[in-house]
């Protein structure tokens, strides 16, 4: 899968909380590409969940160091960040790439620009929030920027989003990829003859992934398409509340280790977001040729292919939108194979994993001073 890269970096320290969900997915595609591409690699993350699971399986070319660190902050920092500073002098590392917020707050409190950064938000944290934590989460990406050499953004909207709040300095926007030999088509012939029509969500159960607006959504979509089921797939701290609330002929199927088959299982893969970088899951459900409904967020208009929008873009927070994507292309089967088609070359075009890792390679190049920059500059305050 992993195509070699011009310039691997002598020794990479990928830290990163959470463990599960897309960030891990992108952390384990991304290592596992740098690995058999003979770098280095370590990686600091929590000891349980996807991501050290995944790690594991890897061998001995990527070494692992456990690190305790909460999702979110909280009085444990200072500790978090002492330890962090503990591994990063162990290991070492030439450059330290660090993903999602709380990875981002420890990494740059416990290295303060000693070591080359590279910061990846996978969207930004005051995204998350409001009213005053989300006015402190901006001041300190501001502040945290003069010790970052690098931010990474996964589209080119949370690019904007990130200068629209004053985060000055030096952005490379590289879109997310998958492991498109992994994700694939279902084999003709193989599915089931009759059965009913599947919606699938494949998410964390959380307030980011708008859950609780697709299940209000859901008694439209049931009343004009009877026979339909819903499934749920993934776990998280909203599980106990969207399980209340859901009704007949939705069921939740729990974490998945692979969600290829939920994908090639399904007729529409829908994820009613509230905010992302550039989520995962379409991509996925994309690369295995099955048409999406997706909310209209950061990243979302450029995962997809552009004849996809009018069908699979709806605003967020709106149930009666959505409900109406899904009727539509639930009822109509030669839109939805169409849509997959053309998904499928889509992600093989521009959203290859592969074509992923090698970007981040030339990233560290110019981080390392080995290579050309192509960075932007923002300056906007």
């Amino acid at each position: 899968m992993p195509l070699p890269s011009a310039l691997a970096p002598p020794r990479v320290l990928h830290v990163s909380q959470p463990v599960d969900g897309g960030v891990a997915r992108v952390v384990v595609d991304l290592v596992t590409a740098q690995a058999a591409a003979g770098a280095d690699v370590h990686v600091a993350c929590p000891p349980e969940g996807l991501l050290p699971r995944a790690l594991a399986d890897l061998g001995p070319g990527v070494r692992l160091h456990p690190w305790a660190a909460s999702r979110s902050p909280g009085p444990g920092l200072r500790t978090e960040t002492r330890d962090l500073k503990r591994i990063v002098d162990a290991v070492g590392p030439a450059l330290v790439h660090a993903h999602s917020a709380k990875a981002g707050l420890a990494a740059r409190l416990a290295l303060r620009g000693a070591v080359p950064t590279v910061f990846q938000p996978h969207a930004w944290s005051f995204e998350a929030v409001g009213g005053v934590t989300a006015f402190l989460a901006r001041r300190w990406e501001r502040s945290a920027a003069r010790w970052t050499t690098r931010i990474v953004c996964v589209s080119e909207a949370e690019w904007g989003t990130g200068r629209r709040a004053g985060i000055t300095g030096s952005y490379t926007v590289i879109p997310n990829g998958v492991d498109t030999g992994r994700f694939t088509p279902a084999v003709p012939g193989r599915a089931p003859g009759a059965r009913v029509p599947l919606v699938v969500c494949v998410g964390r159960l959380c307030r980011q992934k708008g859950q609780d607006v697709l299940l209000r959504a859901w008694p439209a979509v049931a009343a004009q398409v009877p026979e339909a089921r819903l499934v749920l797939v993934g776990d998280g701290p909203d599980g106990d509340r969207l399980r209340a609330r859901a009704g007949p002929r939705v069921a939740f199927a729990g974490e998945a280790a692979d969600a290829a088959p939920w994908y090639r299982a399904a007729d529409v893969v829908v994820l009613p977001s509230r905010w992302e970088g550039m989520a995962l899951a379409p991509l996925e459900a994309m690369a295995c040729a099955r048409p999406v409904v997706v909310t209209d967020v950061d990243g979302a208009r450029e995962s997809l292919p552009h004849a996809h929008r009018a069908h699979a873009l709806v605003p967020p927070e709106d149930p009666a939108a959505l409900a109406r994507a899904l009727v539509a292309v639930l009822r109509d089967r030669e839109l939805r194979e169409a849509l997959g088609r053309r998904g499928r070359q889509h992600v093989l075009d521009h959203h290859d994993a592969r074509h992923t890792a090698a970007a981040i390679d030339a990233v560290y190049g110019e981080v390392l001073g080995t290579a050309p920059t192509g960075h932007r500059e923002c300056t906007t305050t």
